[in-house]
């Protein structure tokens, strides 16, 4: 491939892809991927992404506490957070976060104020925004609004809504992100969205090892594979990569 890639969600430092990590990077520069980011979640995976990044050039990292984990979250969690993002060169946006009310892991209402926490340490830093969204849309539209998400952006991850969600987001200043799923047959509206976000305004992942492309269902997912993602967005725009 000719262009140049970038996996902008990946979790690298998970053990699906930590044990294989020489071959996961050999395949992606493979690939044309030149950069990808690996997205910290919680009190172990943030400092886990951080080392990563700062042992490998082409990886950079992402600090964040996820919704899953939003009810374990203590006040030493956002310090350290916090910490990480201050310190690392490396750390290039806080998350992922977001709003989870299809697993509903932790209680909606400790959802919203762990988002909030961390939307307010963004603004505080200057640092762009990873959200997760999934079944919880109008609730995490208004908290973004509410919370001036457009005075630092970011990326809505795994975007999974239609066009007028797509659109909501692009006016709070934030860009879309597609992946695997836009590949599947049973896209829904994804394919519209493909369409609908300007070139600059839209972002490709894999969010691996989750999630892989079509034709590689049911595999473990790993960063070479946005460039089939990437391929299927083209022919959905009318453009060659």
């Amino acid at each position: 491939m000719s262009v140049s890639l970038i996996d902008t969600h990946a979790h690298l430092h998970f053990p699906e892809l930590a044990a294989d990590l020489a071959g996961v990077l050999e395949r992606a520069r493979t690939a044309g991927v030149t950069a990808m980011v690996t997205i910290g979640t919680d009190r172990e995976t943030n400092p886990a992404a951080v080392a990563l990044a700062e042992r490998l050039g082409s990886v950079y990292a992402t600090v964040g506490i996820h919704p899953h984990d939003a009810a374990e979250a203590t006040e030493a969690d956002f310090e350290a957070m916090e910490r990480l993002a201050r310190e690392s060169t490396k750390v290039v946006a806080l998350g992922e976060m977001g709003l989870d009310f299809f697993r509903n892991l932790s209680p909606r209402d400790v959802q919203e104020t762990v988002l909030r926490r961390q939307l307010g340490m963004a603004r505080r830093l200057g640092k762009p925004v990873v959200i997760h969204c999934r079944d919880a849309h109008p609730e995490a539209l208004a908290i973004l609004a509410d919370e001036r998400v457009g005075e630092v952006g970011g990326v809505m991850h795994c975007f999974s809504a239609d066009v007028e969600i797509a659109g909501r987001c692009l006016d709070l200043g934030l860009h879309i992100s597609l992946a695997g799923p836009v590949t599947y047959r049973n896209a829904r509206a994804l394919p519209d969205v493909a369409r609908f976000v300007p070139a600059d305004r839209l972002v490709l992942e894999t969010d691996c090892p989750f999630l892989p492309p079509h034709p590689h269902r049911g595999q473990r997912n790993e960063p070479a594979w946005v460039a089939i993602t990437a391929a299927r967005v083209a022919e959905l725009r009318g453009v060659t990569l």
